[in-house]
C-alpha cells in the first residue's frame, strides 16, 4: 500500500507504545523510524565533529531532537548492559598492556587460553588474535565456559529502561549463539571450519558447554518479567557458514532460546547484516518474529523486494542501506528508498542497514532528520 497522510489520533502514542504495537502486528499513527547512530555520534563527539550544540549532550536527548525512536540502552550510552559475565574464582585471568597490544590470558589445566587487542588510530581496542587456533585447545574453552555464569541484572535493565525512557522499547542483545561465538569470538573463522572438519566431536561438545553457561541468562530474562524485546547480536552474513552449518548449529540453537524466551511473551529479532542473497531462501523459518539490518542495494547483494518476498511476515528493521545517508547519493534518493521500503513492508521497523555511517559528516545528521520527519508525516 502506498504511503498516506497520517491520520487524527485520539491521544499520542508514544514510541515505546508504538514499538511493541509493530511486533503485535498492530497499526501505527505514523512509519515507525528506529535509526541507529550512537557509534556516529560518540565518534564525533570524541574526535570534534559536531557543532557547540551538541557538547556534552547525552545522545538519547539527540533522539528527541530528530523526532525518532530509540533501539537500544547500553549501545555508546555509558549504560551498563544487563548481560553480566563473570568468572569463578578458579579461573585466573592475567592482562598487560606492551604498548598498543593488550593481552589477555585464561590460565586453565588444559593450558593458557591468549587474546590479543591492538590500540587503533579511532581510539578503540581490536581484537587481533584469538585464543583457541587448533581442535586440542577446544578442552581449555569449554573448561573455561563450566566455570563462567551468565546472568541478567533487572537493576540494570531498569537503570537502562529509565534512561530510554519513551523513545522506545529499550532492547539489549543476547551473547552469541555457540556457532558464532566460536566463529566470532574464540575462533578464527578458517580455524573453527577446519575443527569442524577434523574434530567435529571436540567443536560440538565445546558448543554445549557454552550453550548451557547462557541458562542463567535465559531464565533470569524469563523470570524478570521486565523485558519485551531481546536482539539475537549474530551478524550473520552468508560467507561465515554453509546451508548445512546454518540447519546444523544455528537453527536448532535459536528455536531452543526463541521459543524460551516466545513463552514468557517475549519478541526477538536476528541481526543479520553484509551479504546474504544464498540465505534468502532460509528466512522464512527463521524462529525469530523479526530480522534486522538486512542490507539491501546499492550497499548489499539483494533488491528490497526480494527481501519483501522471503522474510514472510516477519518484522524487518531498517531496510535503507546506510550508503544513502552520505554522498554522492541523494536526499531525494534517500527518501525514494524510503517509500519504496515502507510500501513494501506492512511490518517495520524503519531505520539504517547497519548504522550511520561514521564517516559521514553532520550531513548524514541532517538525513536522519529529512527521513524521521517524512516518516511522522505518513503512516504504511
Amino acid at each position: 500500500m502506498s504511503p498516506t497522510e497520517q491520520p487524527s489520533l485520539d491521544y499520542p502514542m508514544t514510541f515505546r507504545e508504538m514499538n511493541l504495537r509493530v511486533f503485535a502486528g498492530q497499526p501505527t499513527p505514523h512509519v515507525f523510524f528506529q535509526p541507529r547512530f550512537e557509534p556516529w555520534y560518540a565518534w564525533h563527539q570524541q574526535f570534534g565533529g559536531l557543532p557547540a550544540r551538541y557538547h556534552c549532550v547525552p545522545v538519547r536527548d539527540v533522539y528527541s531532537e530528530l523526532g525518532c525512536s530509540m533501539r537500544y540502552m547500553h549501545y555508546y550510552t555509558d549504560m551498563p548492559s544487563p548481560v553480566i559475565t563473570t568468572y569463578s574464582p578458579e579461573v585466573p585471568i592475567h592482562e598487560t598492556e606492551h604498548g598498543d597490544l593488550r593481552v589477555r590470558v585464561y590460565d586453565t589445566p588444559h593450558g593458557a587460553l591468549t587474546e590479543t587487542y591492538r590500540h587503533t588510530i579511532d581510539d578503540t581496542w581490536r581484537k587481533v588474535g584469538f585464543p583457541v587456533q587448533r581442535p586440542d585447545q577446544l578442552a581449555a574453552l569449554r573448561w573455561l565456559h563450566e566455570r563462567t555464569e551468565f546472568t541478567f541484572s533487572p537493576e540494570y535493565y531498569s537503570q537502562d529502561s529509565d534512561y530510554v525512557g519513551e523513545r522506545g522499547e529499550p532492547q539489549f542483545w543476547v551473547p552469541k549463539s555457540p556457532y558464532q561465538a566460536l566463529a566470532q569470538v574464540w575462533m578464527r573463522l578458517e580455524d573453527l571450519i577446519y575443527a569442524l572438519a577434523d574434530a567435529p566431536a571436540e567443536v560440538e561438545a565445546t558448543m554445549a558447554a557454552i550453550d548451557a553457561a547462557y541458562d542463567p541468562l535465559y531464565e533470569g530474562i524469563v523470570a524478570s518479567g521486565l523485558v519485551r524485546i531481546v536482539n539475537f547480536g549474530e551478524n550473520i552474513h552468508e560467507q561465515l557458514l554453509s546451508p548445512r552449518y546454518w540447519h546444523e548449529y544455528l537453527m536448532p540453537y535459536w528455536t531452543k532460546r526463541a521459543d524460551q524466551l516466545h513463552e514468557a511473551g517475549i519478541y526477538s529479532h536476528v541481526h543479520l547484516d553484509g551479504f546474504f542473497h544464498n540465505l534468502l531462501p532460509f528466512l522464512k523459518d527463521v524462529p525469530f518474529d523479526g530480522i534486522e539490518a538486512l542490507t539491501p542495494t546499492p550497499q548489499g547483494d539483494v533488491e528490497i523486494e526480494e527481501v519483501a518476498e522471503h522474510i514472510g511476515d516477519k518484522v524487518l528493521l531498517d531496510g535503507l542501506p546506510a550508503v544513502l545517508f552520505m554522498p554522492p547519493y541523494t536526499r531525494e534518493e534517500l527518501l525514494a528508498a524510503v517509500e519504496r521500503t515502507v510500501a513494501l513492508f506492512p511490518r517495520l521497523v524503519l531505520g539504517i542497514s547497519d548504522e550511520l555511517p561514521e564517516g559521514a559528516d553532520m550531513e548524514g545528521l541532517e538525513r536522519v532528520r529529512v527521513v524521521a520527519e517524512w516518516c511522522r508525516r505518513h503512516t504504511a
